[in-house]
């Protein structure tokens, strides 16, 4: 397997915008694989036809790429400013995976992150001078 760049949940213009700007493959991954196990997508990417654009929500799934290609490739499709894209890579694990139920995991970490995002943010409006009354 070797490297390349999984799309979910993009249009037809975005998916060609970002083969312009990404340095690896780009393949997009059509609804009927939502079944399949995710290393069975990696091989057949090349051979997949189809639209990406059946899911609600965009993914950017990287398989086999370095630390420097990865930023590189985050960087690009943030560059295009295509809404919020929820980025990963393949793992060991993730690849023994139903492309469906990584979907939903990589969903749900999405909601954990930005709620503790959203908390961090909401305790630091609130630093500042004040009486602690609860502590002594």
């Amino acid at each position: 397997m070797s490297r390349k760049v999984l799309l979910v949940g993009f249009l037809p213009d975005e998916v060609e915008r970002l083969r312009e700007v990404l340095s690896v493959p780009v393949f997009e991954v059509p609804g009927y694989c939502r079944d399949w196990v995710v290393s069975e997508v990696v091989d057949k990417a090349e051979g997949l036809s189809g639209s990406s654009y059946w899911h609600l929500r965009k993914f950017v799934i990287m398989h086999d790429v370095g630390n420097e290609t990865l930023k590189e490739v985050i960087r690009s499709v943030k560059s295009l400013n295509l809404g919020r894209v929820i980025f990963a890579t393949t793992t060991e694990t993730s690849l023994t995976w139903k492309l469906e139920d990584l979907l939903n995991e990589l969903m749900a970490e999405d909601e954990y992150f930005k709620a503790a995002r959203w908390a961090r943010e909401e305790a630091e409006k609130r630093k500042g001078p004040f009486l602690d009354i609860g502590k002594g």
